[in-house]
């Protein structure tokens, strides 16, 4: 016998898995618990008859051979089972969205991943297998959504649980429904149990984080303590909130939570509950109420994390202005560098603050002249070093204000600003949504990364430490080992001085080191002969659009922003201390997982054109799509390309055709108008395409063997062949193979006899001038409809032996001049005709022709 089953306090996430699994399962039996969420029973009051629902109790166990269990992935979760039952000669099959425990039970198939809603999961096996549900269904599902996301404004929400919902609206799920009985409404019996609560609660505070603790007794069992719990904390307003209820012979507990800091998992694991990290419960069974209370406060501590502190969030080192800088000066800095504002310092003692609003009122009065000292602000609200990121963000909200230096020993040593709070805010919320913790990225590193490099990573990060210097292995190489893809580039990262590091490391293991002061940057080439690149955190400032960038030492974060795209825009920290940190500030491994290509920042493609090249070339590469917004920024950006060097057009062009397929690539760049700005129309994009995949099957059918590719200017080139205005592609042949194939194909292209020739002598007369790749370039271009002659003869000349030479003219009685050119030109066509083959037949030939050239 089959059954479904759940937890007990079953909740509508619990019941929705449950139908959901049934259309999976359609001969497996409901089993429901007894006890349930309030609002689940107020549901149940009117559609229990739609449902064939056993209680646990009815259940004959000897029968059970196959268990679904839903929303819960341990069995003492799920109610009293038989003393007698055995779990290991059932199939077990579970689909949950809860965090693992080792607790949790041995499964033989399903799916455990962390969504938002168990339902979620089950919906996207019902959609994959196209099977159809009623809007009923489709309203009941959307419950169990739409209540264990809290409206998608819980933490654990993901993309997935959107995406269902969508595909639910789609199947006529019913928002009236999923409102009315989502609301939580408590009942008489509840709203007393919460008014006990409140007045039976301790605040306990804990590492700078308050956390309520709230305990009642009551005779009988009670529903709805998750929900009572719920309004317990919005009420207290702490920052976790920990209800301890009796009920009978068991004791109640349920927790919620708001802090990033605050994991609630370690204190109910403990009781043998479960849940996520904001939200839990657990019950324990003639349990003791005043140990349990006595055991959850003295572990308090366990479900904390260390604090954020100002000195790992502070940007430094800090740039500062002087009091005599003009207002005019102030304000050149701060576009230069993204500041909008900047600490006044004078004698090393912080004195005043000065924001963008000050410098863009002052210009807007005319006083670019004046110093900053007479409009900054002197009443500064500084922080040290240790104090808290919870403290910061009530003093940022308090002051309303963007900024915080941070002052040690009377210096200021760096700032925290309301980005930087944003950053770690951000960072923990998609390590909430992510499992690649630092333990597993380590182990994807040692198993990709040949041992060699390996090691020397660990040194690297052994010797920066010793130096108290952060460094950080960065770049393509970091995408990769996410990818699971080679990479041997590595590129190394000092948080200061990457000559120092250099130096330290050649101390420490040997080597040599070749020192580039002026760029902040050393070649460190170890005793093996690795060489490693090893260079200071800098930021790039762009004076015009598609100008090379000024460079200048700075920090990670940076460093990190001058970069081109997300996924590039990752770092691992390789300091012992922390080896195998992974630094992410722009979600670029979530576009990895959603194989996404985003540019950092709006104005990425004005400063950088060729970055639309490099987008094409990634997309390319890994398969990967630009985002929306990327895309729109690359269309209104792209008139920029005309700016870019011819050099520089042409190095990305041999990159991307390259990783690229032709055809594909030479598609995006007419769907991203790159074409369009040296004047070509997009109107020929399909034939040009064709174009592209006749060349490349030509070399691949025909010159097979012979080693050779078409280059990546041919492919460039076709457009403007298709479009006749090859002349406009001139200032792009760079090389002189380049310039010979543009010239060719121009003489090609204005003069078409070629085409027409009758044998292979007479295309030998024509083309014998021209090269194999004009010629081919010309058939794919051109769409000649019989090539088969043309390739024919392309191939039959390469093996063409010089049957007749110069000395056997001049032995024949001929002085040098005009003719011999023109007899050898006959010999070599009379021997592509098949007329002779060898130097006999050629000697043959020629007294035959002198003869008669002479009677």
């Amino acid at each position: 016998m089959q059954i479904i089953i759940t937890h007990v306090n079953s909740d509508f996430d619990a019941l929705a898995s449950m139908i959901a699994a049934k259309k999976l399962y359609p001969d497996a039996q409901l089993v429901l618990s007894d006890k349930l969420e309030t609002r689940v029973q107020r549901f149940l009051n009117i559609y229990r008859d739609m449902f064939d629902f056993v209680p646990t109790a009815q259940v004959d166990w000897e029968q059970v051979t196959e268990m679904i269990i839903v929303d819960v992935a341990s069995l003492s979760r799920i109610g009293k089972l038989p003393a007698d039952f055995d779990a290991a000669k059932c199939n077990i099959i579970v689909y949950d969205h809860h965090p693992t425990d080792e607790k949790d039970v041995h499964y033989d198939e399903g799916v455990v991943e962390l969504t938002g809603a168990a339902v979620t999961l089950l919906l996207e096996e019902i959609k994959e297998r196209g099977l159809s549900i009623t809007s009923f269904e489709a309203s009941l599902f959307g419950l169990g959504i739409y209540t264990d996301t809290g409206n998608f404004t819980y933490n654990n929400t993901t993309a997935r649980d959107l995406d269902m919902a969508r595909f639910l609206l789609e199947q006529g799920m019913s928002l009236e429904i999923v409102q009315r009985f989502s609301e939580e409404t408590l009942t008489q019996e509840q709203q007393d149990l919460l008014e006990n609560l409140l007045n039976h609660t301790e605040i306990h505070e804990v590492d700078g984080l308050d956390i309520s603790i709230s305990t009642f007794e009551l005779d009988k069992f009670q529903n709805g303590l998750a929900m009572v719990t719920h309004k317990l904390h919005g009420m207290k307003g702490t920052d976790a909130a920990i209800a301890v209820v009796k009920m009978k012979n068991s004791v109640c507990v349920v927790g919620r939570a708001n802090s990033e800091r605050i994991s609630l998992q370690p204190i109910l694991h403990k009781l043998g509950g479960g849940g996520h990290r904001h939200a839990g419960s657990a019950t324990v069974k003639k349990g003791d109420k005043d140990a349990i209370l006595k055991q959850i406060t003295s572990d308090l501590e366990l479900m904390l994390q260390p604090a954020i502190t100002a000195r790992e969030l502070m940007a430094r080192p800090v740039k500062t202005l002087s009091p005599s800088t003009t207002i005019e000066e102030a304000g050149r800095l701060m576009y230069r560098y993204g500041h909008s504002g900047y600490p006044i310092v004078e004698d090393g003692k912080l004195v005043g603050l000065i924001t963008r609003r000050d410098l863009d009122k002052a210009n807007h009065h005319g006083l670019g002249h004046a110093p900053v000292k007479a409009y900054m602000t002197t009443n500064v609200v500084t922080i040290g070093p240790d104090v808290t990121l919870e403290e910061i963000q009530e003093l940022v909200i308090e002051h309303n204000i963007g900024r915080l230096p941070v002052i040690e020993n009377g210096e200021i040593i760096g700032i925290v600003t309301r980005t930087n709070i944003i950053e770690v805010l951000h960072r923990d919320v998609l390590k909430d949504k992510d499992d690649l913790s630092t333990e597993t990225l380590v182990q994807k590193m040692e198993q990709q990364l040949p041992e060699d490099v390996w090691r020397l990573l660990k040194k690297i990060g052994e010797t920066a430490s010793d130096l108290n210097m952060p460094v950080f292995l960065i770049g393509g190489i970091v995408r990769d080992i996410l990818l699971n893809r080679p990479n041997d580039d590595i590129d190394i990262v000092a948080e200061g001085n990457g000559i120092l590091l250099a130096r330290g490391l050649k101390e420490a293991f040997g080597g040599e080191v070749v020192e580039h002061e002026s760029f902040g940057t050393a070649t460190w080439v170890t005793a093996s002969g690795l060489s490693i690149d090893v260079v200071s955190s800098r930021l790039e400032y762009y004076e015009q659009p598609a100008a090379l960038p000024e460079v200048e030492t700075s920090v990670l974060s940076d460093d990190l922003e001058r970069r081109d795209f997300t996924v590039n825009a990752m770092a691992i920290r390789l300091n012992a201390e922390a080896f195998g940190e992974l630094i992410d500030p722009f979600g670029g491994q979530q576009d990895l997982i959603e194989r996404r290509i985003t540019i950092l920042h709006n104005m990425s493609f004005v400063e950088d054109p060729t970055r639309i090249f490099r987008a094409i070339r990634f997309e390319a590469r890994f398969g990967f799509k630009m985002d929306a917004q990327t895309e729109k920024f690359a269309l209104e950006s792209i008139d920029k390309v005309i700016y870019v060097s011819p050099q520089r057009i042409n190095e990305e062009l041999k990159r991307l055709f390259k990783e690229g397929d032709p055809k594909s690539v030479i598609r995006r760049l007419f769907e991203l108008h790159v074409f369009q700005q040296f004047g070509i129309h997009g109107e020929h994009m399909e034939l040009v395409c064709t174009a592209a995949e006749d060349l490349q099957k030509l070399y691949a059918h025909h010159l097979q063997g012979q080693n050779v590719q078409p280059s990546s200017f041919a492919y460039f080139l076709l457009p403007f062949f298709v479009e006749e205005k090859l002349y406009a592609a001139k200032k792009f042949a760079l090389t002189k193979k380049d310039l010979n194939l543009l010239e060719e194909t121009t003489a090609l292209q204005a003069d078409k006899s070629w085409q027409h020739a009758d044998n292979q002598g007479d295309f030998h007369r024509l083309l014998h001038g021209l090269s194999d790749e004009a010629i081919l370039f010309s058939l794919a271009a051109g769409q000649v409809p019989e090539q088969s002659a043309v390739i024919g003869y392309v191939l039959r000349r390469q093996d063409l032996t010089a049957l007749l030479t110069g000395a056997d003219l001049m032995k024949a009685g001929l002085k040098p001049g005009p003719a011999f050119s023109e007899i050898l030109m006959q010999t070599e066509v009379k021997q592509l005709n098949g007329d002779i083959s060898t130097k006999q037949d050629a000697v043959e030939w020629l007294n035959g022709y002198l003869c008669n050239k002479h009677s």
